[in-house]
């Protein structure tokens, strides 16, 4: 049964690391949800966190092909209930539309959105939540006009007290 699953592979920082990971879900024909890079809290290791919806058998395998790259530490999967993840969406709407209605300053207060700025021809919303909220919020704004919209992709720590790639180091030495 295919359910969600968040990868995480941590790596030095290398020039078409990225190309060669996502080749692998290509050959697998596994579709990436969403994908970010980012610092780990260890000095030079990239964290890269991938969301896919797969099989368990599937994920593992694309685990263990990621590990298989050089440059690649180490990979680990998770599901949604070992992590706690959020990810950013930026909302454009055109600022005559706001101005005309406190209900957009209400949804957003309600939301626990911000806005970010204001001029005379639009208004910059910003949201951080579950890609559930971010795209409720969407469809509540596009009422009013949303010219503009982005959503990040998702960025997760397990619920593990410890860094696992940290662990995994320790048990090399």
């Amino acid at each position: 049964m295919e359910q969600e699953y968040t990868i995480t592979a941590f790596s030095e920082n290398s020039i078409g690391l990225l190309n060669r990971v996502t080749i692998i879900f290509t050959r697998r024909q596994v579709n990436i949800e969403s994908l970010t890079v980012s610092q780990s809290s260890i000095p030079g290791i990239s964290k890269f966190t991938i969301v896919v919806k797969v099989t368990q058998e599937k994920v593992e395998k694309v685990t263990k092909q990621i590990e298989k790259l050089v440059e690649v530490l180490k990979a680990f999967y998770h599901t949604n209930d070992e992590i706690i993840q959020q990810e950013i969406a930026l909302y454009k709407v055109p600022t005559e539309k706001l101005m005309s209605s406190n209900e957009i300053e209400n949804l957003v207060r309600k939301s626990g959105a911000r806005i970010l700025e204001v001029t005379p021809d639009y208004t910059v919303i910003e949201k951080t939540g579950y890609k559930a909220e971010t795209q409720e919020l969407f469809q509540k704004l596009d009422a009013y006009g949303v010219t503009q919209f982005t959503r990040s992709g998702t960025v997760a720590v397990t619920k593990n007290p410890k860094e696992l790639l940290t662990e995994y180091l320790k048990e090399l030495e």
